[in-house]
């Protein structure tokens, strides 16, 4: 396909892997890839296998619905059991195991939920079904927070009264803060997530580099992207000077996305403080309702208990996402814990790092021998 053939060039790959092994010359690096997506194209292409042994992959907490603690999810599940509520949410979202089950067990129980592929379906539901209360699981980074926003914005405009967000939206830089002041984070430097910068901006990430000596390159997704912004964060480590650079020049500028931002500050406060699983509690790393759409507040408007977050026995999804530990590390990885049967988050979503390694290294030779190494 034009323009995706491009990015996919062997003959390309090969010499960006040679450039890369020529300028590590023999030391490793360690890099994290933060998004999720990122983490899956780097198994579905093979290229930690091409990588190894001089740059080590570590994953990072980019994966939206695995970072979702499961309080937060218990209390959707609860939302959605209310006799007048029917629960609108993201597909991924459907089959990630809380402590009162997922939200298909609770369908399958009698709650009305549904799947949608956007808010605004959700403000249609809300539209087309008059005598219910649609509640919006509202999820993800600043890269879905915008989508949200004018959705709110379009329920207070055509005065629906019946529908509501449970927002849930987390902004990413203070979660990175959290994971760097950690003593477990040892790493040399990050790929940057491309959809979240596409909103959020490079100028976003400076502070990361000033304050922790850290450099950063925001990627896009296809394998020569991938490549090029490795070659690109060696080269910094080598030279010694960490900062910002830009791979994914298609998508992403400097100041991200003004119209985007300027919807968020309109429909959204930050939060105190969030949860995070795998991260603990983070300052200012959540996004709420602002006070004058209190009417469309799914928290405000129903009875939403605390719940505490727990997670599954054995399970090391919260490891995983703060690069500590590696999905095949997981006792529960293959057996009992498959996408067919998940236990943990990071094996249900399309951008978890334990279905990558699942569906797309299972059977490479470098993984091969690490799941040799910690089989039982």
């Amino acid at each position: 396909m034009k323009y995706i053939r491009e990015f996919r060039d062997p003959s390309l790959a090969k010499e960006l892997i040679k450039e890369i092994r020529r300028e590590c010359n023999g030391a490793t690096y360690r890099i994290m890839e933060i998004c999720g997506g990122h983490t899956h194209a780097f198994y579905r292409f093979g290229l930690v296998d091409l990588l190894h042994p001089h740059i080590e992959l570590l994953h990072g907490p980019g994966c939206p619905v695995c970072v979702l603690p499961t309080g937060r999810l218990d209390q959707a599940i609860a939302l959605s059991q209310q006799d007048t509520v029917l629960l609108a949410t993201y597909g991924d979202m459907i089959r990630v195991p809380g402590t009162m089950g997922s939200l298909a067990t609770a369908a399958a129980t009698g709650s009305d939920v549904r799947i949608v592929y956007s808010p605004i379906d959700a403000l249609r539901l809300a539209e087309a079904h008059p005598d219910k209360k649609v509640v919006f699981f509202a999820i993800g980074f600043e890269t879905t927070a915008p989508a949200t926003a004018v959705t709110l914005l379009h329920a207070r405009e055509r005065s629906v009264r019946n529908f509501f967000v449970f927002c849930n939206h987390v902004r990413l830089i203070p979660a990175m803060r959290a994971l760097l002041d950690s003593p477990q984070t040892v790493l040399d430097g990050f790929i940057g997530p491309g959809h979240v910068s596409t909103v959020i901006g490079a100028v976003a990430w400076e502070g990361i580099v000033k304050d922790y000596g850290k450099g950063v390159v925001i990627s896009g997704f296809e394998p020569l992207d991938l490549l090029q912004a490795v070659w690109m964060l060696v080269r910094q480590l080598k030279s010694g000077q960490p900062r910002v650079e830009v791979q994914y020049t298609r998508s992403v500028r400097y100041n991200g996305n003004p119209v985007a931002l300027s919807l968020m500050d309109q429909v959204f406060e930050v939060r105190e403080t969030f949860e995070w699983r795998g991260l603990g509690w983070i300052p200012d790393s959540g996004f709420k309702i602002a006070a004058h759409l209190s009417d469309w507040d799914a928290e405000v408007q129903f009875s939403i208990q605390e719940m505490p977050s727990r997670e599954p026995k054995g399970c090391l999804c919260g490891d995983v996402l703060r690069g500590v530990k590696k999905p095949w590390e997981c006792p529960l990885f293959d057996n009992p814990c498959s996408p067919e049967r998940p236990i943990g988050a990071c094996m249900v979503s399309s951008e978890g790092a334990c279905a990558a390694v699942y569906h797309h290294a299972r059977h490479s030779h470098f993984v091969r021998r690490k799941l040799s190494k910690t089989s039982r």
